[in-house]
């Protein structure tokens, strides 16, 4: 199964807070070293498939759906503790062994509370047969341009 494991975003984060900033927490900066070791050891395990850390939501964009109408709302957003700072993609055999690794992964956010958030990614075979063989055919559509 594939989950999202979800690092949600803190005031450090939306501050745009990054190694070597003066307004860094103690420890900061050995985050990155911390986090790199962690990532290694997914993808030594077999587990990432992607991750990424995300700008402030400052430099975001939201589009706003009602009906036919669309609105553009600029950032930053309010609510902190429901941001994104980032997300990984894991394959794994069960939610238990996401828990597991989740428990290993240094805090995220030094010198603040964080959190992350772990979501079953749907698969194609959670849907009907003709939503999951559109989904394989762009899904080979987007590996064709790699």
């Amino acid at each position: 199964m594939r989950v999202m494991v979800i690092v949600k975003a803190t005031k450090n984060s939306e501050a745009g807070i990054l190694p070597g900033d003066p307004r860094a927490p103690e420890g900061f900066d050995e985050l990155f070293e911390k986090m790199g070791k962690f990532n290694e050891e997914l993808v030594d395990a077999g587990l990432m498939l992607a991750g990424d850390g995300l700008k402030p939501s400052s430099e975001g964009k939201r589009v706003r759906f009602s009906g036919s109408e669309r609105k553009v709302l600029d950032g930053p957003f309010a609510a902190t503790k429901e941001l994104v700072a980032g997300y990984w993609i894991w394959q794994v055999k069960s939610m238990d062994e996401a828990l597991e690794w989740a428990r290993r992964c240094p805090n995220p956010m030094p010198g603040e509370d964080s959190e992350l958030e772990i979501r079953p990614v749907y698969e194609p075979e959670d849907f009907p047969a003709e939503v999951a063989e559109q989904d394989a055919r762009l899904r080979d559509s987007i590996d064709a341009r790699k």
